[in-house]
């Protein structure tokens, strides 16, 4: 038998096996090397998948690197990188998109688990405001900068300004601690009254500040934090 046609065997097995059996059984070279096969349709993306975990590590790694990174990869070319790329990004957004179909928030639980997967796979702290009626329906989330919220790139002007333009009455603050660790720190408390007292002049309410973290979350308000104390100068 040719490699050609060995190699067509293999790629028809392995899809056959994940139809199967999901992908639960499969190494991490094998779940590589299947996603692979969609971006390389001539070559055998056994080595390749090799050489990515030999170069960065892990599955995760290899699915959080910049496309730019990939390319260092002997055999990854723009368009295997671009698809490797996306599998974090669409899970994040499938993920969102699941958590969107329920529109009314009567919790901080509620509102914790709907903030969660926003926060999917993302390396940089990046800030949300989940902006919400006065019967705790949806309106919207939005990015509201990346970096910590004390950080010079999230203003609470912008914050203000995007719970004016979706006319909401009751907001929630997120952001998160790629670092693994959903601890608030002295600076997120002290900045978060800031955000409070700026929202509370136009008569919006802020519930609560979320700070996720490796799929969970903390939040300020059932950790005892106050927002409603003005701070000294």
């Amino acid at each position: 038998m040719s490699n050609a046609a060995t190699h067509k065997g293999h790629r028809e097995r392995l899809k056959t096996r994940f139809l199967k059996e999901g992908l639960d059984n499969f190494t991490d070279v094998q779940a590589l090397e299947l996603l692979l096969f969609y971006a390389i349709p001539q070559r055998d993306t056994n080595p390749i998948a090799h050489a990515l975990l030999d170069y960065f590590g892990s599955l995760s790694r290899v699915l959080d690197a910049p496309v730019e990174e990939l390319k260092n990869v002997p055999g990854i070319s723009d368009h295997s990188a671009i698809l490797l790329s996306m599998v974090t990004a669409l899970s994040r957004y499938y993920q969102v998109d699941c958590t969107q179909r329920t529109q009314t928030l009567t919790t901080l639980d509620a509102c914790g688990a709907y903030l969660v997967p926003y926060f999917f796979g993302r390396t940089r702290e990046t800030v949300f405001l989940l902006c919400m009626d006065a019967k705790c329906k949806v309106l919207c989330c939005r990015e509201v900068g990346e970096g910590s919220v004390n950080s010079a790139s999230v203003s609470v002007r912008s914050i203000v300004e995007t719970a004016l333009n979706a006319r909401a009455t009751t907001v929630v603050l997120a952001h998160n601690h790629p670092s693994g660790v959903a601890v608030p720190s002295a600076e997120d408390v002290q900045t978060t009254r800031r955000v409070a007292a700026a929202l509370r002049a136009v008569e919006v309410h802020l519930a609560d500040h979320i700070v996720v973290a490796e799929g969970d979350y903390v939040s300020m308000v059932q950790s005892g934090c106050r927002f409603d104390l003005d701070l000294l100068p």
